[in-house]
């Protein structure tokens, strides 16, 4: 069985469209569990729909995405677990091409499918690097989020190895949960939009590029003191993380000098490639630093 993780934390407008593109699925042998992280709409209509098909509709205090999916996964009962946004929704053959995909390729415990992206009503054309992972995607992870919360289905399996979402992480929780699940596992991808996204992209996330950026980084210091990393997976987060700080110093001589030294400092211990201990006190300093909310 598939469990159907639907967070519900910051836009439930399309809650109802996501919900139905679930329950249409040709694919049946699957759960959907809702997950109301604190939303202050009235979403009483919706959790009558989900409990009517026979499935779950969970209310807890605000904890963001992190905590929702977290949630979720912990009331999960399926083998396979699925995410999808409230303001996305699923082709109907959505979960059945990746039932397909996975019996096609036993050797894989994760997959995502290619997405259809509108923005203000109209159809957005995807660049290159916007790319979906495939394969191999370890390196790729670490430069930018390339895997859709949306898309992904992935074996609890994987949970259990690597962990769960971070829920210190206010933004890119999924980035950091990709980075450590890609550096053990490779990803397929079905060449196939069964997504549909809707929307801003470039322009919604430019506005809190900053905190991204930040907490992008937050999550590769994490991953060098954490993980049991090889020499060149090592090499490669940290290449990441020195390229990413120095884009935040970058920016904080001119909007926020007072954090310049910090950026310095950050920088000169992984130059130096300090010891595990100094990395686990880095990473304290480098959270004191972000901001806590969204």
């Amino acid at each position: 069985m598939i469990s159907v993780l639907i967070p519900v934390y910051n836009r439930p407008q399309m809650l109802s469209q996501a919900v139905e593109s679930v329950l249409a699925q040709s694919y049946r042998d699957f759960e959907l569990i809702v997950i109301d992280d604190g939303s202050t709409q009235d979403l009483s209509a919706v959790r009558d729909r989900v409990e009517r098909a026979g499935h779950a509709f969970i209310r807890k205090e605000r904890g963001g995405v992190a905590a929702a999916r977290n949630a979720g996964i912990e009331k999960a009962s399926g083998l396979w677990i699925a995410l999808l946004d409230s303001d996305d929704y699923w082709h109907e053959k959505k979960l059945a091409r990746q039932v397909q995909f996975h019996a096609e390729h036993p050797e894989l415990k994760l997959s995502q499918c290619e997405e259809r992206w509108h923005r203000h009503g109209k159809r957005v054309n995807k660049k290159l690097y916007h790319a979906m992972a495939s394969g191999e995607a370890f390196k790729p992870s670490l430069e930018r989020c390339c895997i859709s919360a949306s898309s992904i289905m992935l074996h609890r399996e994987v949970f259990e190895d690597v962990g769960v979402f971070d829920e210190q992480m206010a933004v890119c929780e999924d980035y950091d949960l990709w980075i450590r699940v890609t550096r053990k596992y490779q990803i397929g991808l079905i060449d196939e939009e069964l997504i549909f996204k809707f929307g801003g992209h470039e322009d919604q996330l430019s506005q809190s590029q900053p905190a991204m950026d930040r907490f992008r980084a937050y999550a590769l210091v994490k991953l060098l003191t954490e993980a049991d990393l090889t020499n060149e997976q090592r090499q490669m987060v940290k290449a990441e993380a020195e390229k990413k700080i120095l884009v935040l110093r970058q920016g904080a001589q001119k909007h926020a000098p007072q954090m310049v030294p910090l950026y310095n400092d950050l920088l000169d211990n992984l130059s130096s490639g300090d010891t595990h201990t100094a990395l686990h006190e880095l990473r304290s300093v480098l959270m004191e630093a972000l901001p806590h909310s969204k």
